[in-house]
């Protein structure tokens, strides 16, 4: 299986890490720092913010828990000899309808930002089905049953014989899709994703996720050759030439440059606070004070260390990262994996949004699975899963176990917010709870508990900085609830 493989941030990788730099890593302690905004939180949303402020003349803390800037937004590398395969946390894209932050962007990645193109299919049943839907595959690959049984669910549905339901994730979608497609492919991802059923699940979720609005759009589509974009499937994205770690790594080079000051290693442990207003912050080794304080920790753990619980929770993820001996293992960028009986929700080949996440000629493929954290997945010995997902590999047609070179496994904690039928409540009560403590507001994917692409989680960085600079227009209710459409959350990139 060749050497043993040597794990390390992909900030470190390319000879730019920051916390070889001038971040104030590993020195000892002092007994205040002052700051006019301090940042938890070292992902995008707080380094957006960061600048911002910065650039303002502000002096700016970033407090971040781990050993590397990136947060959700890291990309890892697997060294085998001479070799180094690149794997992101998740599938990172960059697509925007803000002028201002893609120029942001641009400049700052500049010649090191790709345009690649995705390709998604869905592998259910042995069988492969291209994503979005299209008739000529559908008929092709779905046997007759499927076919059947969507077909006689999209009369019921055009002939309005089923009512609108959108009390749960299922009777969301068994009403506009139908039960067929329910029972073959929405059902069975959608539990193994989230570990609950899907008539516990929210339908916010299939409301901003599912691409296509019910069977008579799908019909339509189908039947009239409708060439337009499924809403929330833009083929086309920005992407960093080696790996979305590159844009933390940039923007804390930028942050620096600016003056701001950066804490690795520095997890918060506990708050000081009057009942309007977070007077310290303290971290292992050091305290800090602030005028500001914006916080991306994640929503439930914050109202922890603020004296209460939330009931909110997060779902997580264990990556499995496998380096191949093979110049391609398919042509698809994504592969949804919807047979429940299956490990992987999702198989990634990194190298088809950027040819330098692999080496020359060969390739590599990312897992996800979705676990809780300290579970049996999570906990689980790298070779037995190993073992279990090259079985799982068979059975979708895909045999490597000869073309392994090496392999590794990483988990992260808070990859997606449980938007259980309760969340909604339990999140306006923890946000209500917090909005007292007058210099605090949050920001991020996890600071705001939603499940928002990338650009937004950078929008809400800038619109905390925005209030802190007294942009009166900039609520912490709009920060909290930026680009929360019932229907549409991806877009069209302006790129």
């Amino acid at each position: 299986m060749g050497t043993t493989p040597r794990l390390r941030c992909c900030i470190c990788s390319l000879g730019l890490c920051t916390c070889q730099a001038q971040l104030y890593y590993g020195r000892e302690a002092t007994p205040m720092q002052n700051s006019d905004v301090l940042i938890i939180g070292g992902g995008v949303a707080g380094l957006m913010a960061g600048i911002k402020l910065l650039e303002e003349n502000k002096s700016v803390i970033l407090l971040e828990k781990e050993s590397c800037v990136g947060g959700q937004c890291k990309t890892e590398v697997l060294n085998t000899k001479d070799e180094e395969y690149r794997f992101d946390y998740g599938g990172h894209r960059f697509i925007t309808n803000n002028e201002t932050l893609l120029a942001f962007v641009e400049e700052i990645l500049g010649n090191n930002l790709l345009v690649a193109n995705r390709s998604s299919v869905i592998l259910h049943k042995n069988r492969v089905y291209e994503y979005p839907l299209n008739l000529k595959n559908l008929l092709k690959t779905a046997p007759l049953k499927l076919l059947f049984g969507a077909s006689f669910d999209t009369l019921k549905i055009l002939l309005k014989l089923v009512k609108r339901d959108d009390k749960s994730f299922e009777t969301w979608i068994t009403s506009r899709f139908g039960a067929t497609l329910y029972k073959n492919f929405f059902g069975p991802y959608t539990k193994k994703l989230w570990g609950i059923e899907p008539k516990d699940l929210s339908a916010d979720w299939a409301g901003q996720r599912i691409s296509l609005l019910d069977l008579k759009d799908v019909a339509k589509k189908l039947l009239f050759k409708n060439k337009k974009t499924a809403r929330t499937y833009a083929k086309s994205y920005r992407y960093p030439k080696y790996g979305f770690g590159e844009l933390p790594k940039k923007m804390a080079q930028r942050f620096e440059a600016l003056g701001g000051k950066i804490f690795l290693d520095s997890e918060v442990t506990n708050f000081e606070y009057t009942d309007n207003a977070i007077t310290a912050v303290h971290t292992q080794n050091q305290s800090f004070k602030a005028d500001n304080i914006i916080s991306t920790m994640p929503l439930n753990e914050m109202s922890l260390k603020l004296g209460f619980e939330s009931g909110l929770k997060f779902r997580s993820l264990r990556f499995l990262c496998i380096g191949l001996d093979m110049e391609d293992f398919s042509p698809h960028t994504w592969q949804y994996v919807s047979d429940y009986e299956l490990l992987p929700t999702r198989i990634q080949e990194p190298k088809r949004r950027s040819e330098f996440m692999s080496p020359k000629g060969k390739s590599s493929i990312m897992l996800e699975i979705p676990c809780d954290k300290n579970d049996k997945i999570w906990n689980m010995d790298k070779e037995e899963l190993l073992k279990i997902v090259k079985h799982d590999l068979k059975k979708l047609g895909f045999d490597i176990e000869e073309k392994i070179t090496e392999s590794f496994s990483f988990t992260t904690e808070h990859a997606y917010t449980l938007m259980d039928i309760s969340y909604n409540k339990k999140r306006d009560d923890t946000i209500e709870r917090l909005s007292r403590f007058e210099n605090l507001v949050m920001a991020g994917r996890q600071g705001t508990f939603r499940y928002i692409f990338l650009d937004t989680a950078m929008e809400t960085g800038l619109m905390a900085a925005g209030r802190i600079l007294g942009d009166s227009s900039v609520s912490k209710e709009k920060i909290y609830n930026h680009r929360n459409e019932k229907t549409v959350i991806e877009t069209k990139s302006v790129a």
